[in-house]
Formats: C-alpha cells, structure tokens, sequence
C-alpha cells in the first residue's frame, strides 16, 4: 500500500465545543506540556553579571582600600647602580618596544601553585564574609561526617580557618590526586553555583567537605582519565565510599546537574582570579620575553620563527608594501 498520509485536512467542528477540530490534535486526553529550560539557559545570569564574581566582591568586604605603597612594591624590582654600590634606586617593570614582562601564567596554562593560592583565598573570604543567617546542611556538617579519626573540636563551628589552612588542605588534595591548575578554577565555579543555586554558604563546619564534593566532581568533569570516589578514599583513608557516593549525589542535586562550564565562564573567573592575585601580592616574578619563553607561551613570530627564517642567513627588515629593503645603520637602544 505504501505510505499513507493520516492527517485530516477536513474543517470539521468539534462536536462538543463547536471549534475546528484541527485545534484539539488530542481529543479525549488532558496533556500538560511542561517546557523544562536547557542546562545552558542557566548560565545567563552568570555570564551577563557585570559586577564581577561572588568571591571577588566578597573580597572587597570590610577590607577597605589597600595601602598603595604596598601595591606599588609589588610591581617593582630594584636595580643597583653601577657607579654608587651602596645606593639602589626602584623602578618600575613597564612594557617597551624592546622589552615585555610577563610570567607563566596563562588561561590556557595557569599556574598551578599561584592558582591554589588564589582559590584558596577566594575560598578563605567566602568564608570570613559570609552572609548572617547561612543554610546549613547535615551531609556537609564535618561533626556529623567527618573526614579523618582525629576528635573534631568543640568549637569547630566558630572559628574560621586561616588563609594558609585552606591551602593547605587544597594543595593536600590536588597533589595526591595529580589534579591540573585548571581543575581548581573549576572547583571555584562549582562552589559558587552551590552558593547560588542552594542558597547555602561556606562555614567553618561544612567547608571541608563542600570543598572535598567540589573537587571531586571537578576532576570527573574535567580530567580525561576515569576517576573513582575510592580513588578519594585511599587519599583520605578514613571516609568511607558510602559517604563519597552520598556526597557527590547531593552535590549534584544542589547544583541542578548544571555542571557545564562554557568558555567565557571559565575566562571570567580566571582574570577575576588574576585581579585577586594583583591586590593580594600573589602575583608571579615578572621576567622579559625571550625566545624560549616566547615558544612556550605559543606567542612566537614569524621572524622569531627559525623553521623559515635559518639563523645563519641574516634576515632584513622592509621598508614598505612594495618590497623595498636596506641594511639597518644603526643600534637604537630603546628603555
């Protein structure tokens, strides 16, 4: 017979409501349709968020401005003078056009040590300026679930960890499970999403397993290599599986199963990281560019280029569009 088209192209009214019947393509049953959002659709309030990221607003809070000496010390070297040898004059590392200064931190390579340090203190003010009245939950509650056989202290709860205790515990993590610098700004945007769509806060009882939920998701998320909740119990032999299975589901459904991290999302927290960095000090030691740096950085240009242009035949410059060339006369020294 072949195929057969089945649709009623008839006018007919309905019987019951007098209508077309061509509007009701259900007759008999009572359909609700429910439009459930994309898990992309999520993100706009975080990718249109002008003001900065949570941790680094939070930053800013019962701070006040920094002093400017400080910041300037930081961003200068000292150079001794050749013809005074007990005097020194600072200056500051500034671009030229014979010389750049960066580090080795990049957004596709971060830093691995600067970025720890980083999240850790992102981590460290979600934690010191938190909001009153935090939500709290029983699986992240480090008295009830706690992660080594060591007694918890009885005031726990009360005091906030310092700066190099959530370091510490961070870098104790990322090294046994050979972690990348990457994993941990994933980490920051996990803990963040928690924060926004649990509406539940960083406290001095639930920030180690909220942070231990965060990584270990992360390094599912974004490692290639397959990794286990009881690859977490061997670094942290006193938990059970049990517990890492029950941590991660409930992390899961606090962040909606939203664990997509797009690109403009992942570059916003890495430079708001880098400003964190900046008004902390944290910043890496400023070296020129040289060529060897310039071919690790991918950031080599095609006269740098010793594939096409050999180092034994001297290369020239051009005067112009139409090909024009002439030796260099001179040295220009250029500070």
């Amino acid at each position: 017979m072949g195929n057969i088209c089945c649709t009623d192209t008839s006018t007919d009214l309905n019987e019951k409501t007098g209508t077309p019947a061509e509007q009701h393509p259900l007759h008999g049953k009572n359909v609700e349709v429910v439009e459930l959002p994309h898990i992309s659709e999520r993100e706009i309030e975080l990718s249109d968020n002008k003001e900065g990221t949570l941790f680094l607003n939070r930053s800013t809070i019962r701070s006040g401005k920094r002093n400017g000496n400080n910041d300037r010390k930081a961003r200068c070297h000292t150079m001794y003078s050749p013809s005074k040898s007990n005097s020194s004059v600072t200056i500051k590392k500034s671009n030229s056009c014979s010389t750049i200064f960066i580090d080795d931190n990049t957004a596709s390579q971060p830093n691995l040590r600067l970025t720890l340090k980083c999240v850790s203190l992102a981590i460290y003010y979600h934690i010191k300026n938190r909001e009153g009245d935090a939500h709290l939950m029983d699986i992240f509650d480090e008295k009830l679930h706690p992660l080594s056989k060591d007694p918890v202290p009885n005031n726990y709860n009360k005091v906030n960890p310092e700066h190099k205790h959530v370091y510490r515990f961070l870098k104790t993590l990322f090294s046994a499970a050979q972690l990348t610098a990457e994993c941990a700004i994933i980490t920051l945007i996990y803990l963040e999403r928690l924060i926004t769509y649990a509406e539940i806060d960083l406290h001095p009882s639930n920030w180690k397993r909220i942070v231990l939920g965060a990584v270990l998701l992360a390094s599912k998320v974004w490692d290639d290599q397959a990794v286990w909740n009881v690859d977490y119990c061997q670094i942290l032999r006193d938990i059970a599986v049990e517990d890492m299975n029950e941590l991660e589901r409930v992390f899961l459904e606090m962040l909606q199963y939203n664990i997509n991290v797009p690109s403009s999302i992942y570059a916003k927290f890495y430079f708001d990281l880098r400003a964190l960095a900046e008004q902390n000090n944290f910043q890496l030691a400023m070296q020129p560019l040289d060529p060897n740096r310039a071919k690790k950085l991918e950031a080599i240009s095609r006269l740098c280029d010793e594939k096409q242009f050999p180092t034994t035949k001297r290369v020239y410059r051009s005067n112009s569009v139409d090909d024009m060339k002439s030796k260099r006369r001179s040295i220009a020294v250029l500070s």
